[in-house]
């Protein structure tokens, strides 16, 4: 699957794959009426590498996790567009995240917050070797669940 870094003639392909993740509320903290330019905003910020994939099948980014004393483990996100699950395209997007953070000079990946009733990414995250570290109860308002445990995933690149 090809991933491009994202550019302004995407906009529109990110927001088609935003705009459900953030109505649905059930893998991110962000505000589920949250708008395009918000939205936008948020994902491309300065300090994130955007990429997209497969003719806006999903998107992804990379940063530095932490600042300082924490910038040498990065931290990802990624959100697969309607109709895109089942195809490939959250290992694709992983792949790639996890070779850009090789190349980056990187030394660890975490994510810092996964609803724990996401059970198709957490199957994706152990199927490459992240490991469960942490667990917040109930740090998640679920729109279908109700309080749902977040938990905080890591892996040495």
């Amino acid at each position: 699957m090809k991933l491009e870094r994202y550019a302004e003639d995407h906009a529109d392909a990110l927001w088609a794959i935003l705009e459900p993740m953030l109505r649905a509320g059930e893998t991110y903290c962000l505000p589920r009426d949250m708008g395009r330019a918000a939205a936008l905003a948020y994902w491309c910020d300065a300090a994130h590498e955007v990429w997209m994939a497969g003719d806006g099948l999903g998107t992804c980014y990379l940063r530095a996790n932490q600042a300082g004393g924490g910038d040498h483990v990065c931290n990802a996100a990624f959100v697969t567009a309607p109709g895109g699950g089942g195809k490939g395209v959250a290992r694709a997007m992983l792949e790639h995240a996890l070779d850009r953070a090789r190349e980056r000079g990187f030394a660890a990946m975490q994510f810092n917050f996964v609803v724990a009733s996401n059970t198709r990414a957490l199957k994706i995250w152990a199927d490459y070797g992240f490991d469960i570290v942490g667990r917040v109860p109930q740090a998640f308002r679920h729109p279908a669940h109700g309080m749902t445990d977040a938990l905080i995933l890591h892996r040495f690149l």
